[in-house]
């Protein structure tokens, strides 16, 4: 479950590009804002009862997109799944959507704190920001594999239901990532979402 006071702001734009919240962005999580809260989830549960539920981890992150992007993420794990899962391998989805605050933490890592550089994304400019992007992971027994022609094999599964696929990206390839909008609509992307505005087909 979602802790919307965490951010107000921003989870009132989210409420409101996915058609649940119409009133103002102000940042005061009142009651209009719980009761969208309320109909976001329990659509999103709609959802996970229709296409099926995951561990506990996925359940989590999955809860954090749009809906429509929730179908296609649910759908995709599934596929995957099923098609290259088994024999104690697991595919999960390990990171949904983020805060502009929790992107920037995620920035500063390996540059002004500790740790190993794995975005180059500020707030605002990663479609993580926006309920429409995750990270998978690969599991064998319970262990994290970070390196695997699996990826690859689920980033060919992905395309072909029509995401985007970070492995396919110039410069910083990220083959754990998939979006369901187009990095080159960002900008715009991004413009919509401030405005409370639906930019997911």
């Amino acid at each position: 479950m979602i802790n919307y006071i965490t951010d107000p702001l921003f989870w009132q734009r989210f409420l409101s590009s996915a058609g649940f919240y119409q009133g103002a962005l102000d940042s005061d999580f009142g009651s209009q804002s719980h009761a969208a809260g309320g109909q976001f989830e329990a659509q999103s549960l709609e959802i996970a009862r229709e296409l099926g539920f995951f561990d506990i981890r996925t359940e989590g992150n999955i809860q954090t997109l749009l809906p429509k992007a929730q179908r296609r993420a649910r759908q995709f794990l599934k596929d995957i799944n099923a098609q290259l899962g088994g024999d104690g391998l697991i595919f999960k989805i390990i990171s949904g959507t983020r805060t502009y605050d929790q992107q920037n933490a995620l920035f500063a890592q390996g540059r002004t704190i500790p740790g190993r550089i794995v975005t180059r994304a500020r707030g605002g400019q990663s479609n993580h920001n926006f309920g429409v992007a995750w990270d998978i992971g690969i599991f064998r027994n319970a262990e994290y594999i970070p390196e695997s022609t699996l990826y690859q094999k689920a980033g060919a599964i992905g395309k072909r239901e029509g995401l985007e696929w970070g492995g396919d990206w110039q410069g910083f390839q990220d083959e754990p990532h998939f979006q369901a909008i187009a990095e080159a609509h960002l900008a715009e992307t991004r413009i919509a979402f401030e405005a409370g505005k639906n930019f997911l087909a």
